[in-house]
């Protein structure tokens, strides 16, 4: 089989999802499927540093980069470049995967896979729940009804790496058969004493625990809940030391940095920005609590991230992997709301014996549940069965959704 990729962009900016295409791009060549993607040079508000037009080592992945059209239309990212290569290679390959939705790669790969007969999967990245179609929500409207239902209606199946992600793809009226597998998570490289060189780096006592943002600086993923939520816990006298880790718009990390102040955390909280590699590795691994209160996650590659190396996890059930979480008792899963999250935190920040047991269940489900190399092989079986038009295994299809 020769499978072939198609995502609007790879840039680090775009956190989970390029974390997601291009370990499941690894693992799947690593389970022998000849596989690449095709992209744009797309990099948020600038453009990386790629050749263009032709199959590219990155990040020892094969990648095909067009060339976007500038100034960047949001997340439409268009590009003419990217149009021409399908039309004249789609057929070389026995089956195209899609990632994103509402936006002209994808949409572009699916209509002209059904033109030339080429089977397609598409993965939507929990952009059919409620709370993403909420945003832009008459522009989503119209988008669907013209486009991006007949897409996905006409594709082979649709991937989904939760049961909530594939309820929300029923409600939205999709009748195509939906296959239900979660992300991976590589084991980190261990860092001895990584709490100790943490506080180093940043300043922060060692017998104070730390609790950690890991993600995109957007109000989606309300980091300002984060910072009302311990100011809450700092007036009641229990220490800790947030890490805000991410970047976003200049203006909305402008925004959260007053917030911190004017709600007397500021000496408390540190504004790490985009961390990656090893920087990355000693931020998880020397933290002692990990806090997503986000409003949606289709899955949360940050949340798993964190889970492998220990850390307890504070999310909310716009999260769906929530329940595995809560069944395995990774973590606490609370309401979204200022109350229940600054008392799970205090709950945590009191209790290291609660976090140890925690993050070892965390652990444990990890290892079980979001295994790359199992996540590949069972893909590869999906591929398989499409490409060889059998049906779809029946263990991966979601019957309830």
């Amino acid at each position: 089989m020769k499978i072939l990729q198609v995502i609007p962009s790879v840039s680090p900016a775009m956190g989970g999802p390029t974390h997601a295409i291009l370990n499941q791009v690894k693992a799947l060549r690593q389970a022998g499927i000849n596989t690449e993607i095709a992209t744009t040079n797309d990099n948020g508000s600038t453009l990386l540093d790629v050749p263009l037009l032709q199959r590219t080592e990155y990040q020892k992945i094969p990648i095909w980069f067009f060339s976007r059209v500038s100034p960047r239309m949001k997340d439409f990212i268009f590009s003419a470049d990217l149009t021409s290569w399908l039309w004249k290679n789609i057929q070389n390959y026995d089956l195209v995967a899609t990632h994103y939705l509402f936006s002209y790669a994808p949409t572009c790969a699916g209509a002209i896979a059904r033109r030339h007969k080429i089977p397609y999967i598409v993965r939507t990245i929990g952009q059919l729940s409620p709370w993403a179609l909420a945003q832009g929500k008459l522009k989503k409207q119209a988008y669907s009804s013209l486009i991006e239902r007949r897409n996905l209606n006409r594709a082979a199946a649709v991937h989904c790496t939760s049961i909530g992600e594939a309820e929300d793809v029923r409600n939205f009226g999709v009748k195509t058969p939906i296959v239900t597998l979660p992300l991976g998570i590589n084991q980190p490289n261990l860092l001895p004493g990584a709490k100790q060189k943490l506080c180093h780096v940043y300043n922060i006592p060692e017998d104070t625990s730390i609790v950690l943002f890991l993600s995109r600086l957007h109000p989606k993923k309300r980091p300002d809940l984060l910072i009302k939520a311990l100011s809450h816990i700092a007036k009641h006298n229990i220490d800790f030391h947030l890490i805000v880790a991410g970047s976003g718009k200049p203006e909305y990390e402008a925004e959260l940095k007053n917030l911190a102040a004017s709600n007397g955390i500021i000496n408390q909280t540190t504004f790490a920005g985009f961390v990656t590699g090893q920087d990355k590795d000693l931020i998880l691994q020397g933290s002692d609590i990990f806090a997503l209160p986000s409003f949606s996650e289709n899955f949360g590659v940050a949340i798993a991230e964190a889970m492998v190396v220990g850390l307890p996890v504070v999310i909310t059930p716009g999260i769906q992997i929530s329940p595995d979480v809560a069944n395995a008792e990774a973590g606490l899963v609370v309401d979204g709301e200022l109350e229940p999250v600054a008392q799970a935190l205090a709950k945590l920040l009191k209790s290291p014996n609660l976090r140890r047991q925690l993050g070892e269940n965390g652990k444990k489900l990890v290892q079980q549940q979001y295994s790359w190399e199992v996540i590949a092989r069972n893909l590869a079986s999906v591929y398989s069965a499409i490409v060889n038009h059998k049906p779809l295994p029946d263990t991966f299809i979601s019957r309830n959704a």
